[in-house]
């Protein structure tokens, strides 16, 4: 899309009467299937929203939320048929194996890294339910860090305006993976440390 088609897409948002409801789906489709950021469309959103910035990140919170919730239901009973499609498509299934180890290791801590790191949300999803990771405990961990995802956005939106999109491309991978990084070291630390 060029920019003055998205500029276009945005006005037409905006005017709509059903902006928070389509910013709510296309949130729970993120967390569900869409491999497309938020991002991409939540930010410019915000930068013309900016009295309605944080009802923008609650309502993207809450519906990815309800994504999460979904994802954890189809992991739990549609695995052995939908979710193994799922997993193949994404070509995650490498990804999907190794975290429903560190999910037994680490439930909490892996679900909340999963959240604000590149690795695909839908894996944290599927496997929480596979396994019967505490269900009070997925929805904790998601939203605390999809809450830091979208209300840290609402922050960069707010300090630094027409730059945020740009801040935002150029160091998400590496504050994902800063904090991966670090979620390991507390991790190796908490069993070698001690």
């Amino acid at each position: 899309m060029t920019s003055s088609k998205v500029d276009l897409w945005l006005d037409r948002l905006r005017q709509s009467n059903h902006a928070l409801v389509l910013l709510f789906f296309l949130s729970m489709l993120e967390a569900i299937i869409i491999p497309i950021p938020l991002e991409l469309i939540l930010i410019p959103y915000m930068l013309l929203e900016r009295e309605r910035i944080w009802l923008l990140a609650t309502v993207a919170l809450a519906g990815c939320m309800a994504g999460a919730l979904i994802g954890y239901g189809v992991g739990q009973l549609l695995f052995d048929s939908v979710g193994h499609w799922f997993i193949a498509q994404l070509g995650a299934a490498e990804e999907f194996e190794a975290f429903k180890q560190t999910l037994q290791d680490d439930g909490f801590l892996a679900v909340f890294m999963v959240g604000v790191t590149p690795v695909p949300f839908q894996v944290a999803m599927l496997a929480a339910g596979v396994t019967g990771y505490s269900l009070s405990m997925f929805i904790l961990a998601s939203m605390l860090s999809r809450g830091i995802r979208y209300y840290g956005l609402a922050v960069l939106v707010l300090l630094f305006g027409e730059r945020a999109s740009r801040l935002w491309q150029r160091h998400a991978r590496t504050v994902g993976a800063s904090l991966l990084a670090l979620a390991l070291l507390v991790v190796g630390w908490q069993y070698f440390g001690s």
